[in-house]
């Protein structure tokens, strides 16, 4: 499938058990007559392959995890006419995967040594070791790292010869101590008695209740307290995205492998999750060096071509400073992570200046997007702020003060933030706001109606958050019992099949449908458009193909939403 060959067609958008418990139940879903014709497309998330960590983004192998997807299901899609979407996460790969594992078994001695990159290693003679023996790069490279979590983006790994190292970890990691046994204690202080008892009860009553084992009394065995502390950190059960060595040949074999894979289980569409992270230069940044990223994709495109993939980059950045438009140049489809902030932003301040200057440069470059509204991470903040670019300040899509209102109505909605940092751990932005979209557009079924229906008449491939579609609210409980980094749980409930029968007699659910089902369906949406609109606070967009429309009118003052088509026969239908 090449790229100009994808439809125009609505993309679905769940984890394999989003719905039910496992991706057989999403495929009935879309047998049902409520959701013939509605969809087209289906962005499976990557709990379809074997991982462990950040649901599904930790990738251990690109084999079917069996728990949740079966063979059969792939050829019920396939029946259904509906294409699947996968991520492919080049930057990294599981503490679990076959390869971290081998080097961690083996050591120097292991084929895959050079196959992640260990920190020190890549920092040689460019920093000096701290007191845990990680080397600190001098600070001319270190002001120049972008950090998507407080500290530096490593993980200590312990080696069968009891050494730890540390290797490249830009994303999550989890590491769980497991509780001691008496005898490994009283063989390092060196007793036996009433005391060390006492001190084992403390220590693992401490890592049962996830308490910081540095506020422990360790009394009369202080002297002992930084070989407990290594002892305990030595036992525990690691979990990280380890960071890939893309000099490696075998990154590359790795990656050859894996996309003949997912094409065997009829993939169509690549994501490539956080490809932008993956060429690393001392000197330079961590985030989209060039020429070196633009290489990476070259080549990765060329093994994507053998297999009749289309590539969809992924890529976070401020509007200003225009890597949206420089992959577009590139011929790539881009993700329009600006709509989601932008139609909010449109709804709650009734102005559409900033939707249309949107929509235009689409139009007029030529873009090929896939957008969204909500989807398993969080709502975009960070991505429509202007930024400074060789001494030019390029304009974002919304001003500073705009941004600020839209996180903060969010926030006040019951929304979550994932912020980024510096290396020294200090907050230098917001990145997003974790919250549903209906619960971001303060649960308002009418708003939510007129936030798909601006989706469905942009230009693009829509992609569809399930979660949405069946106007799922804010799931506290899930995110506060998910921890510190449990902020995109609030976003991700996964629904029952008596929910979903639940939701199919709403209105809110019926009307998304019907729009979704006449986007997907209707030849006009590969026409021109038009946008119509002579007041700010109206929105009025056609599409036009022969003798065929379709229109979207909404009246952003009193919420008044029109959806018509007038087909080659003149006859005029409402949608909505």
């Amino acid at each position: 499938m090449k790229d100009q060959a994808i439809s125009n067609g609505v993309m679905f958008n769940a984890y394999p058990d989003s719905i039910g418990t496992k991706l057989s139940d999403i495929v009935k879903l879309f047998q049902r007559p409520e959701f013939k014709d509605v969809f087209s497309l289906f962005y499976v998330l990557p709990t379809f392959f074997n991982s462990d960590l950040d649901r599904g983004f930790s990738i251990i192998d690109y084999n079917l995890n069996d728990e949740l997807v079966s063979q059969e299901d792939l050829v019920d899609l396939k029946q259904l006419n509906i294409e699947l979407k996968f991520d492919i996460v080049l930057n990294h790969l599981s503490v679990a995967s076959p390869q971290f594992k081998d080097l961690i078994e083996k050591g120097e001695a292991s084929k895959y040594k050079d196959f992640f990159i260990n920190w020190n290693t890549f920092w040689e003679g460019k920093g000096s070791l701290d007191e845990n023996g990680i080397m600190i790069p001098d600070k001319e490279y270190l002001d120049k790292l972008f950090m998507r979590k407080s500290g530096l983006p490593v993980l200590q790994v312990p080696f069968p010869d009891g050494s730890l190292k540390p290797y490249w970890n830009t994303f999550y990691q989890k590491i769980t101590p497991n509780p001691i046994k008496l005898k490994d204690l009283e063989n390092i202080v060196q007793e036996s008695n009433v005391k060390v008892d006492q001190l084992l009860n403390d220590i693992n009553q401490a890592i049962e209740d996830g308490e910081n084992l540095e506020t422990i009394n360790f009394g009369s065995f202080d002297n002992f307290k930084q070989e407990l502390l290594h002892h305990v950190y030595m036992n525990s059960t690691f979990l990280g995205q380890m960071d890939v060595n893309a000099k490696s040949d075998l990154v590359w074999e790795f990656y050859q492998e894996t996309l003949k894979k997912v094409s065997n289980f009829g993939g169509k569409i690549l994501r490539l999750d956080a490809f932008a992270y993956l060429h690393k230069q001392v000197g330079e940044t961590n985030f989209f060096n060039k020429p070196g990223t633009w290489n990476y994709l070259r080549k990765i495109k060329t093994i994507a071509d053998d297999y009749n993939l289309m590539l969809l980059p992924e890529i976070h950045a401020e509007y200003g400073v225009k890597l949206h438009e420089e992959v577009a140049k590139e011929g790539y489809f881009i993700y329009d992570f600006f709509l989601p902030g932008l139609t909010i932003h449109t709804i709650e301040s009734k102005n559409n200046r900033a939707l249309f200057k949107w929509i235009h440069e689409i139009i007029d470059k030529n873009y090929k997007t896939v957008n969204m509204l909500g989807c398993h991470d969080g709502i975009p903040v960070l991505d429509l702020k202007g930024k400074e670019v060789e001494g030019d300040y390029n304009q974002g899509l919304l001003k500073d003060e705009e941004i600020e209102n839209v996180m903060t109505t969010i926030l006040n909605r019951g929304g979550r933030v994932k912020n980024l940092y510096d290396a020294e751990g200090n907050k230098i932005s917001y990145y997003q706001v974790n919250a549903t979209y209906f619960s971001a557009l303060n649960e308002d079924e009418t708003k939510l109606l007129i936030a798909r229906a601006i989706q469905m008449f942009m230009p693009g491939i829509p992609q569809v958050w399930y979660l949405d579609l069946f106007a799922g609210k804010n799931d506290y409980e899930a995110a506060d019992k998910a921890g510190s980094g449990g902020h995109k749980e609030i976003n991700r409930t996964n629904l029952s099949l008596d929910q979903i029968n639940i939701g199919l007699q709403k209105e809110v659910v019926l009307k998304q449908l019907d729009l979704i089902r006449f986007r997907n369906t209707s030849n006009v949406f590969s026409g021109t458009i038009n946008i119509n609109s002579k007041s700010d606070d109206v929105i009025d967009i056609t599409w036009s193909l022969a003798n065929e429309k379709a229109s979207l009118y909404i009246n952003l003052n009193t919420l008044e939403l029109r959806v018509n088509h007038n087909d080659k026969e003149g006859l005029i239908t409402s949608i909505i």
